[in-house]
């Protein structure tokens, strides 16, 4: 899957009140926003999930093929992750890894400490979970990020759902000065599209040109 673009707000500032369900990238993929993070925590083999899909890329059709096989949406996977752990999720991203297909989800706890899980992207099932240790730069970041937003991860993903399924939902707090939602979609004949919710107002936009070119540039990294 891709790896995506950072969040660069400054102070903390007071988080969004427990239980909404949103997301955001801070840093780079080892951040506390990222649902790839969590490297330096330890924790036990995920368990295996309910679908098997082939983690190989057959000329781009990878994530026609993870958006195809999931039975469990980007909201959903989100409301399942709270369920587990009560507080903010503020990552999810769709992808095969070693357990099968599943959905990686970070959580801010309402005691302030921030979990990874892997969901069974076919039942939602919690396969594993563990408390992550990160950079509390970071956190405080990600916390500043989400100060104002009026629409969550959950909303910016219904809004992009007529594009295709949903894959990603991300935070950028500095997107040509502003913060909006960067949702990721593929329909079944393998288009991509980045698209931009505001959380304020919640209209829904596609992405400059520019910024697909730049996810291209940085996977060839």
């Amino acid at each position: 899957m891709k790896r995506h673009l950072v969040i660069a707000t400054a102070a903390a500032a007071a988080l969004v009140a427990g239980g909404t369900v949103t997301a955001v990238a801070v840093n780079n993929d080892s951040g506390p926003g990222s649902a790839r993070s969590g490297a330096q925590a330890s924790a036990q083999p995920a368990e295996r999930s309910s679908i098997q899909v082939r983690d190989a890329d057959d000329h781009g059709q990878e994530e026609v093929r993870e958006a195809g096989a999931a039975k469990v949406t980007a909201p959903e996977a989100a409301a399942a992750a709270l369920k587990a752990v009560p507080g903010t999720v503020t990552g999810l991203d769709l992808d095969t890894d070693r357990p099968g297909l599943v959905w990686d989800a970070d959580v801010l706890g309402k005691d302030g400490t921030w979990h990874e899980l892997t969901l069974d992207a076919g039942t939602a099932r919690v396969l594993n979970q563990h408390v992550e240790h990160g950079d509390d730069d970071d956190h405080a970041r990600a916390q500043a990020a989400l100060k104002g937003a009026r629409t969550d991860a959950a909303a910016a993903a219904r809004s992009a759902a007529s594009h295709g399924t949903v894959t990603s939902v991300e935070l950028d707090g500095d997107h040509r000065s502003k913060a909006v939602w960067e949702v990721e979609t593929v329909t079944k004949d393998g288009k991509e599209h980045k698209l931009l919710v505001d959380p304020r107002s919640g209209k829904l936009s596609a992405a400059p040109a520019h910024d697909a070119d730049d996810d291209n540039d940085g996977a060839d990294d």
